[in-house]
C-alpha cells in the first residue's frame, strides 16, 4: 500500500491503520506481536551521523563558476580562484580589420548566474583580474586543481557590491551605424587592459592570430580572484554564467578619410575554479571525530555547498527487525536545522541522500531509482520546508531491503544539492557539487533535543 494516494478507500484504511499505530521510541524494541495486522510506528532516534568532508567536484563543465571570498561566522572562510581559458572572436583564425586601429576601451564581462550566498547589501568587494602563467586546456578540471598566475601585471580590477540579480544599460557599438543605448541581463563589468588586447590581437604575429591554439598558447588564459573591499566585511559566493561571457573589444578604426567604430568579442572556451575552504575549531574537530571514531555519532552535523561538507549516516537499530517478518508501509528520514541556525543565513535550499555500491561509487537509493518499481522519484523529498523547518527524504525500498538482507549499506550520505539539478536517469542527482553555495546546521543524535535526526518506519508485522 502506497500512503501517497490520496484517493477516498486509501484514506479510510489509512485512518484505520494510522488509529492503530502504535509509537515505539527506540528502534530495539521490537515487534508486539498482539499487533500483528495493525499498522506500527517506530521512531528509530539512534541512527550514528558524522560531518565529513566532501569528494573533489568537476567545475569545468558546470553552469555556474562560483568566485568567492566569505567569512561565515559558524563554516570560517571559503574562497575560490577562478581560471578562464580565451578564445579568438568566433572561436577560428582571425584577420585584422584594414586601416589604423586604436582601442577605446576593453571589458571583461561577467554574467551572473543564479545562487549568490553571502552578504549582498553590507559587503563591498574587489575582483583583481591577472595572467595565467600556464595555459588552461581542454580538458575537465577539479576543486583542487591549483593554478598559477603572474600577480605582478594587474589586466583589470574593479570595487563594486554584488547586485546580482540587477539589470544594466549599457551601450552597444554598432558598425556603419548609430550607436544605441541598450539594457542587458545582470553582469559584472571589468574595465580590462587595452594594452595586454593589442599586444595579443591587433598587433600579434600572423602565427598567433592562425589558430586558436595558437592564440591560447600566447595568451594562456585569466586568473580572477575576489576580496572583500573591507576586512571587517563578510563577503559572500558569487555564481558566474563563464559560458556566457566575453571580453568586449570596442576600437576606431580610421582607413583613409573614413573613421569608424566597431566592437570585437573574445569568448571564454573553458573555465575551472579551485575551492579553499578554511574551518574553524568545532568543524575540525568533528572532522577528525569522523576519521578517528566513525562509529561514534555526533550531535551537529555541518552541511556546506561548494564541494565543502556531507554526512555519512548509518542504522544500526535496523539489525535488530532483520529477522522479524514485517512489511514496510512506509519509512522516512527527518533532518532538521539547529534553531537560530538560519539567520543571518539561510539553510541549503536542498540536499540529496545516496549510497555506496560494493565499488565505493556513488549510485542511487532504491527509492530513488527509476528502474526500481518500488521508487518514488516525485515524493523522494530533499527540500527545505520552510513551513515545518525540515528535510525529508522517503526511505521505504531502502530501508526494507536493508531489514530483509537484500542489500548491504557500504555506506550512506547526505550531502547538498543544486535545486536546479535533474539526473536524467534517475531524477535525483548525487554528484558533488559547487553550484550550490549555502550552508545548514543540522541537529545530530542528539536525543537530548526535539529535533533530533530520526528514521520513522511505519510497518505490518506477518505471520509465517
Amino acid at each position: 500500500m502506497k500512503f501517497f494516494r490520496l484517493d477516498l478507500l486509501t484514506l479510510l484504511i489509512s485512518l484505520f491503520i494510522f488509529n492503530a499505530c502504535k509509537r515505539q521510541d527506540g528502534i530495539g524494541l521490537g515487534v508486539n506481536d498482539q499487533n500483528a495486522i495493525t499498522g506500527n510506528l517506530i521512531v528509530d532516534s539512534n541512527l550514528i551521523v558524522n560531518t565529513v568532508a566532501e569528494d573533489t567536484a568537476a567545475t569545468s563543465s558546470g553552469s555556474k563558476t562560483p568566485l568567492a571570498n566569505f567569512v561565515d561566522p559558524v563554516f570560517g572562510t571559503t574562497q575560490t580562484y577562478v581560471a578562464i581559458g580565451v578564445n579568438l572572436p568566433n572561436n577560428a583564425a582571425y584577420t585584422v580589420p584594414a586601416g589604423t586601429l586604436s582601442i577605446d576601451s576593453a571589458v571583461l564581462v561577467l554574467k551572473y548566474a543564479d545562487g549568490f550566498y553571502g552578504d549582498s547589501l553590507a559587503s563591498r568587494y574587489k575582483i583583481s583580474v591577472y595572467q595565467l602563467q600556464n595555459k588552461i586546456e581542454s580538458k575537465s578540471y577539479y576543486t583542487n586543481s591549483h593554478w598559477d598566475a603572474d600577480l605582478s601585471k594587474l589586466l583589470g580590477s574593479k570595487t563594486f557590491s554584488a547586485r546580482t540579480h540587477d539589470s544594466i544599460t549599457i551601450t552597444r557599438i554598432r558598425t556603419d551605424t548609430i550607436d544605441t543605448v541598450q539594457r542587458v541581463a545582470p553582469q559584472l563589468r571589468v574595465a580590462f587592459d587595452k594594452a595586454f588586447i593589442y599586444q595579443h590581437l591587433f598587433n600579434a604575429p600572423g602565427s598567433e592570430l592562425s589558430s586558436v591554439t595558437n592564440f591560447q598558447n600566447s595568451v594562456k588564459g585569466l586568473y580572477l580572484k575576489l576580496d572583500r573591499a573591507q576586512s571587517s566585511d563578510a563577503g559572500g559566493i558569487i555564481q558566474l554564467g563563464l559560458a556566457a561571457s566575453t571580453i568586449d573589444v570596442f576600437y576606431k578604426v580610421v582607413n583613409g578619410t573614413t573613421i569608424d567604430t566597431a566592437s570585437v568579442s573574445l569568448p571564454f572556451f573553458n573555465r575551472a575554479a579551485e575551492v579553499v575552504h578554511t574551518y574553524p575549531g568545532a568543524i575540525t574537530t568533528a572532522l577528525q571525530a569522523s576519521q578517528n571514531s566513525p562509529g561514534t555519532t555526533q550531535n551537529t552535523i555541518y552541511m556546506q555547498g561548494v564541494a565543502g561538507l556531507r554526512a555519512k549516516v548509518s542504522f544500526p537499530g535496523l539489525e535488530k527487525l532483520a529477522d522479524s517478518a514485517i512489511v514496510i508501509n512506509r519509512a522516512e528520514v527527518v533532518i532538521t536545522p539547529k534553531p537560530g541556525s538560519t539567520v543571518p543565513y539561510a539553510a541549503l535550499p536542498k540536499l540529496t541522500m545516496y549510497k555506496l555500491d560494493i565499488a565505493k561509487q556513488r549510485t542511487v537509493l532504491q527509492d530513488a531509482n527509476g528502474s526500481d518499481k518500488r521508487s518514488q522519484l516525485t515524493y523522494f523529498g530533499g527540500g527545505y520546508n520552510r513551513t515545518t523547518k525540515q528535510y525529508h527524504f522517503l526511505v521505504t525500498a531502502f530501508v526494507q531491503d536493508l531489514i530483509s538482507k537484500k542489500a548491504v549499506d557500504y555506506g550512506t550520505y547526505i550531502a547538498p544539492v543544486d535545486t536546479t539539478l535533474v539526473n536524467t536517469t534517475s531524477g535525483i542527482d548525487i554528484g558533488a557539487t559547487t553550484l550550490t553555495a549555502a550552508r545548514s546546521v543540522l541537529v545530530g543524535t542528539d536525543n537530548s533535543s526535539p529535533y533530533s535526526i530520526r528514521l520513522n518506519i511505519i510497518y505490518t508485522r506477518i505471520k509465517k
